[in-house]
């Protein structure tokens, strides 16, 4: 398993943390948010999932992502 830790912003209560999370469960990854930080630290299987998709589900959620 690959561990990352992507910075979003935006994040600011705990219904933007179930979405997230929601969002990266629904891809087969894991996820989880740090509000305080501003950051997700995700855990996935490259074979399947790769980090740019990850990203992209958070975007698509309303949120911006950093590079």
């Amino acid at each position: 398993m690959k561990e990352a830790t992507v910075k979003v912003q935006g994040m600011s209560c705990r219904s933007c943390v179930a979405k997230i999370e929601g969002a990266i469960s629904a891809i087969g990854a894991e996820g989880h948010v740090n509000l305080e930080q501003g950051t997700v630290d995700v855990r996935f299987d490259e074979g399947k999932i790769q980090i740019n998709e990850i990203e992209e589900v958070i975007r698509k959620k309303g949120y911006n992502v950093e590079a």
